[in-house]
């Protein structure tokens, strides 16, 4: 059954990801839109959403952050899988709004390259880094808003230097740039490895005790 806390986390996320795509698209499409300034937006953006709805949801937005929680068993499969539908709409409706704006479509494009994958991991796992310490480290407020959204920037300008640089699989829904073996399964698996690794080595030992109901809004209650 659908409660008013449940309609408000799905909405938070897919919210969410649709501001994060659209200032993606916004600059990236722009005069500007080099991964500096991309970064810096994503980042931005991540934050400020972090702050204003993380309460809600968890404000994940990003789909390696919803399967790198549930790896380490930080939210289950069930509202997982709700986040990740929630999320890659958003991402599908930002591209719809952003193309009503510009009046002009987009194509799918993009072809598998192993860099693109090995730049996407790599970005993946310098935000799960970032996000799992969030939550081990228990950060609130503008603390945690502040780790996330730089570990974001940062991840997003490393990933670039091989050609990727969305490190986000529904932002790239979004970007058309919707390649299975690049921009989806490379920015997972580095959030899977970059939230287990965190958990086994960085973890404070009284952090690594999971609650008995794991659910989205309780992990950003730790942030």
């Amino acid at each position: 059954m659908l409660t008013r806390k449940k309609v408000a986390m799905i909405l938070a996320e897919f919210l969410g990801t649709a501001f994060l795509t659209l200032a993606v698209l916004a600059v990236s499409k722009s005069t500007i839109g080099i991964p500096y300034f991309v970064a810096i937006a994503a980042g931005v953006v991540v934050a400020t959403v972090t702050l204003t709805l993380g309460a809600v949801s968890g404000a994940h937005l990003n789909p390696l952050v919803t399967i790198g929680l549930w790896s380490v068993r930080r939210i289950k499969a069930a509202p997982a899988v709700v986040y990740i539908a929630a999320q890659l709409l958003g991402g599908i409706a930002a591209y719809y709004l952003f193309t009503y704006f510009v009046g002009q479509t987009f194509h799918n494009t993009g072809d598998f390259q192993g860099k693109v994958l090995v730049a996407e991991a790599v970005g993946g796992f310098i935000f799960s880094l970032g996000w799992a310490s969030v939550v081990y480290q228990k950060l609130t407020g503008g603390v945690a808003a502040a780790v996330i959204g730089l570990s974001l920037m940062l991840a997003v300008l490393v990933a670039a230097a091989g050609a990727g640089g969305i490190v986000n699989p529904a932002v790239a829904l979004g970007a058309r740039s919707w390649v299975w073996g690049t921009f989806v399964l490379g920015p997972v698996l580095g959030g899977i490895i970059g939230f287990n690794l965190y958990s086994l080595l960085f973890a404070p030992a009284g952090a690594l005790v999971v609650a008995d109901k794991p659910a989205p809004a309780k992990a950003s209650r730790k942030k």
